[in-house]
């Protein structure tokens, strides 16, 4: 595991077993039930106990997706609004002080509360077109390239909402998080 370790803040557990968006361009955002939760359960290979995507064969390399809220924050200047609620973004784990574009195809953990629990970064969390009525106009193509990384979990454990440090094999620059990013990730050898 790496051995770059930053203090960030888990700000928000998003745990919803239904999709809000999906499917819904005529009928609206669907009423589902969802919590921000004190703490997560994570399984390996699955993701997070009670989620929308746990254990869904076509998101097992993608099933967390973990987001800066200083992107969020970025967009909101930009668009001339209010702060907006990250919970809108559906985005599983929100965190404060986290670049995490340099994460993409890197393996990586979060230490809260006691736990350590591993990660792969996947590939971008892309927008959807609900973020124009959820957030504000034009928040859909502000949010393309900073939406946050879509991982699979390595390791099971517990996330906790409060401090936490996440530890990275890669250098990272918190000051960067609110910046947009490419939207492929650099090819490895």
């Amino acid at each position: 595991m790496g051995t770059f370790r930053y203090d960030v803040e888990i700000l928000h557990l998003l745990v919803s077993p239904a999709h809000a968006y999906f499917g819904r361009a005529r009928d609206g955002a669907a009423d589902v039930p969802t919590s921000d939760a004190a703490e997560a359960e994570v399984v390996a290979g699955k993701g997070i106990v009670g989620d929308r995507f746990f254990g869904k064969a076509a998101h097992m390399d993608a099933a967390v997706t973990l987001f800066a809220v200083e992107s969020l924050e970025a967009i909101a200047a930009e668009l001339g609004t209010q702060p907006f609620d990250p919970l809108l973004t559906r985005r599983n784990v929100v965190l404060r002080g986290a670049e995490l574009a340099p994460l993409l195809g890197q393996d990586f953990a979060l230490e809260s509360g006691g736990d350590l629990v591993e990660f792969h970064g996947g590939r971008h969390a892309q927008p959807c077109a609900w973020m124009n009525e959820m957030l504000a106009p034009g928040a859909h193509a502000a949010m393309r390239g900073r939406g946050g990384i879509r991982c699979r979990a390595v390791s099971g454990g517990f996330l906790h909402r409060g401090p936490a440090v996440l530890v990275s094999p890669v250098p990272l620059d918190p000051g960067k998080a609110r910046e947009a990013r490419l939207l492929r990730p650099s090819r490895l050898p």
